[in-house]
């Protein structure tokens, strides 16, 4: 059997950012928009639609601005890096019999 061998932890961590509905918000915007381009007299005015997409999107950009900032304040300033160094393997070919 292979002999065991202490590897140590990373010491880097991975932060993810929190969910969100914004980009939802954000694309539901432009698809608003783009209907107050080019949607003209489907079930209301096109510029209905423009302003309620504007205001969808605008708010959206907000709130995407807002958790991204957020988030990187909520990182720790200061980080322990250490590597994890892997232990080399040697490949071998099996015995013939």
């Amino acid at each position: 059997m292979a002999d065991h061998r202490h590897v140590p932890e990373p010491g880097e961590t991975i932060y993810l950012p929190r969910p969100s509905w914004g980009p939802v918000f954000f694309a539901v915007g432009a698809v608003g928009l783009i209907c107050g381009t080019f949607a003209g007299g489907f079930i209301f005015k096109p510029l209905i639609w423009a302003v309620v997409g504007a205001i969808f999107l605008l708010f959206a950009f907000r709130s995407i601005v807002r958790g991204s900032v957020r988030d990187y304040y909520r990182l720790p300033r200061r980080q322990e890096t250490r590597g994890a160094a892997l232990p080399v393997e040697t490949i071998s070919q099996p015995p013939r019999p």
